[in-house]
């Protein structure tokens, strides 16, 4: 796509409801290579052509892609009237359609993608494509001593669903307060936790520190974020396309 309506281009970057661009526009606000524009349907030239609202210029950005470390408190939705949203953590969003990759729970940390591409979060969430979710987790309670084998196996949970194999490490055997690392490649509701709890565990901390190619940062603290590197992003667009599966 080259060519889009003002109005549109305007709403895509979060400059206001529909109603409210067309508002900002018939009252002279916006310029288009610097002379006012009225019109809403007028089309601009997404290559080309510069916008500008109250002097502003406004630059056209199809894509976002931020990794935030989620902080406990927050929640992984786009609204919500209990709790902050990861998507307000993003301050330096220029879209308004971003959203989250997946869910973490309320009062769980870690790695979260957040982003406008639909079809590159299709394949991180589709079991299909086996994406690996490592969480690091505290729990309480004495694990099994065939807890490994029963990860790799397959767990059955309360509501009698059989989840796919996982990978446990534990961290410090022995220890009263347990350490494990657990990589699963589905998301069924709250998962993790009812897997720990179909083994008589409680899950007292929960960080997710990798999805597929992307790892949490050690300089992110809870709540910062940063863009996604080239690197990051190009290894994300080969897994989408496939290209992965080859290596």
């Amino acid at each position: 796509m080259t060519q889009m309506r003002l109005d549109k281009f305007l709403g895509e970057m979060g400059l206001g409801t529909r109603s409210q661009v067309k508002d900002l526009i018939k009252k002279g606000r916006v310029a288009v290579n610097g002379q006012t524009e009225k019109k809403s349907e007028r089309k601009v030239d997404l290559s080309q052509d510069q916008v500008q609202a109250d002097g502003q210029l406004i630059s056209y950005t199809p894509w976002e892609y931020y990794l935030l470390n989620k902080p406990q408190g927050t929640v992984s939705a786009t609204e919500d009237n209990r709790y902050p949203t990861v998507v307000d953590l993003i301050k330096d969003k220029k879209r308004k359609d971003l959203f989250p990759v997946g869910r973490l729970d309320v009062d769980t940390e870690g790695l979260l993608l957040i982003t406008n591409d639909g079809n590159l979060t299709h394949c991180l969430l589709s079991p299909k494509k086996h994406v690996d979710k490592v969480y690091f987790a505290r729990l309480t309670g004495t694990l099994p001593q065939d807890s490994v084998k029963r990860f790799q196996d397959g767990l059955v949970l309360d509501d009698g669903q059989k989840t796919r194999p996982a990978q446990l490490k534990v961290l410090n055997p022995g220890s009263s307060e347990t350490e494990a690392l657990l990589t699963i490649h589905e998301g069924k509701f709250h998962q993790v936790k009812r897997m720990f709890q179909a083994l008589g565990c409680q899950v007292v901390y929960l960080k997710r520190i990798s999805m597929g190619p992307l790892k949490l940062d050690d300089s992110l603290k809870p709540g910062q974020y940063r863009p996604l590197t080239a690197k990051e992003l190009r290894e994300l667009k080969d897994l989408e396309t496939g290209r992965d599966e080859a290596k």
